[in-house]
């Protein structure tokens, strides 16, 4: 990141607050790039649909193929409908194979099972206070009264998010995750892939669509580029599934100015392309200006550090050794301290323990991000902060865990276990754009609007296409909540609508 910006970030608490994560920039290229092709090794290996046999007509098309739009379509499909996938990248997945923390939701079996007295109310008041007060009430609502039916609905279908831990903001272990405490983007991927397929519906990849089409203010259908040719496929439904627009910094910095020199956790599929063809229909935008920057990412590979680190345990120290900051205080809270500090970086610091419990870890280890000691001292001295300080940070915190009661920072969640347990362990890290939360104003029933509340007919959308549900600033976890209930959502209107027209 660019000194001069990170100064002046650190001034300007407005700037800070709009920047509440894909640009094929030169940064994000080397071992990002590299966790993205491992995370869809199986997606690779999917057997796609061959150019020759994409056909003129459909129920519904959906565009994108990342958690929204395989929800989507294995939704239609379970509708009676006849649905196609159209992606523009060389693989199925898009940013969700990068998700690391988990599935947020409420009132799950899973969470019965252990005992966490949740409810949706709590997890509705905890992720608008995230938001700033800003998130559209109904979206939210319906997103946290419809989390556990789709852990359900996942689970159903083989892809069990039984393992819990908390996020950033959330006051119970409500974030969802593979039982072996994994990522929870590749499982999620491979699992709606392979549900897809069991389906028999097609997903063509290298597949562009350029434009969607409408008739007598109905939406008909899309012009697609695949092998070389422009094709129009017409359908009675589209459902644009196409992510975000975080890898496309000329769009971020349009929005958001103070962004200019960050690296991006987002794939370069990110790039606003369904926002752009709603618009070209007369689509509203909501919160366009709102995208978020994430704490804990590698600066040389772009490559984020789940969340999970932190909640299951680990802290944030400066350059002296000292923790600064509540580590799981919000994405927007901590990226503004760790900016504010005078080397803009910082480091997570954790216990061999820790890396049992977060598994991502390890995949940290094998890409060449972690230093590594046996003892807090030889870690220091790895660093290059003072030995001292930093064992009486970690002795500090140990006894605050001990005691249930962070005295400095006020932390009170993710302090179940201490760090105690030699190898210890550090990662350097800052901010980095990681969500936009602005995109397609939709309603609950993943219907585009216009500018003036009335639906474009035939045309929904969901996950990170669109904007409204996580405000000013998005809870970790609720991102791969939002694609796979709004994904469902759109599969099943989409469908109903077809089945009308």
């Amino acid at each position: 990141m660019k000194k001069g910006l990170l100064a002046s970030l650190a001034i300007s608490s407005v700037l800070l607050l709009a920047a509440c994560g894909n640009n094929s920039s030169k940064t994000s290229t080397t071992a990002q790039e590299t966790t993205t092709a491992e995370a869809v090794a199986s997606a690779s290996a999917q057997k796609y649909a061959d150019p020759s046999t994409l056909k003129d007509s459909y129920d519904v098309i959906i565009v994108g193929s990342g958690g929204a739009g395989l929800s989507a379509a294995i939704q239609a499909k379970e509708a009676g409908m006849n649905p196609v996938i159209l992606e523009k990248m060389p693989t199925a997945g898009g940013n969700t194979t990068k998700s690391s923390a988990g599935m947020n939701a409420s009132q799950t079996k899973f969470q019965e099972k252990e005992g966490i007295k949740d409810s949706n109310d709590k997890f509705y008041e905890e992720s608008l206070k995230g938001g700033k007060g800003t998130n559209n009430p109904e979206l939210l609502r319906y997103l946290v009264d419809h989390s556990a039916s789709a852990i359900d609905w996942l689970d159903s279908m083989g892809i069990t998010l039984s393992n819990l831990t908390t996020t950033g903001g959330m006051s119970e272990k409500r974030t969802h995750r593979p039982a072996d405490g994994s990522a929870v983007g590749e499982y999620l991927v491979n699992g709606l892939l392979r549900n897809v397929s069991e389906r028999e519906i097609p997903l063509f990849v290298n597949a562009d669509v350029t434009k969607v089409n409408e008739k007598d203010g109905k939406v008909t259908g899309v012009n697609v580029t695949i092998d070389g040719k422009e094709k129009t496929i017409s359908a009675k439904a589209v459902v644009l599934t196409t992510g975000g627009f975080g890898a496309n910094m000329e769009m971020v910095t349009e929005y958001n100015p103070a962004l200019n020199g960050f690296v991006t956790t987002n794939q370069k599929g990110s790039t606003g392309d369904g926002i752009q063809l709603a618009k070209e229909l007369g689509a509203a935008t909501v919160d366009m200006k709102e995208i978020q920057i994430h704490p804990t990412v590698e600066q040389s590979t772009s490559t984020l550090i789940s969340e999970s680190v932190r909640g299951e345990g680990a802290i944030l120290v400066n350059q002296e050794g000292k923790r600064f900051y509540n580590e799981m205080e919000t994405r927007d809270k901590v990226s503004q301290q760790i900016i504010g500090l005078k080397e803009k970086y910082a480091y997570l610091i954790f216990d061999s323990a820790l890396t049992e419990r977060a598994k991502a870890v390890k995949f940290y280890e094998k890409r060449g991000l972690v230093k590594k000691a046996d003892t807090i001292e030889a870690l220091a001295k790895e660093i290059d902060v003072p030995a001292d300080t930093l064992k009486a940070t970690l002795e500090t915190w140990n006894k605050a865990v001990a005691d249930k009661n962070d005295a400095e920072f006020g932390r009170k969640t993710a302090m179940d276990h201490d760090l105690s347990k030699g190898p210890y362990y550090a990662i350097k890290i800052a901010p980095g754009i990681h969500h936009t939360m602005g995109g397609l104003k939709i309603n609950t029933n993943t219907q585009v609007l216009k500018e003036d509340g009335s639906v474009i007919k035939g045309l929904y959308a969901a996950g990170e296409v669109t904007g409204g549900i996580h405000g000013a600033n998005r809870i970790g976890g609720n991102a791969v909540a939002d694609i796979i209930i709004f994904g469902r959502q759109a599969g099943a209107q989409s469908a109903a609508y077809a089945k009308e027209n």
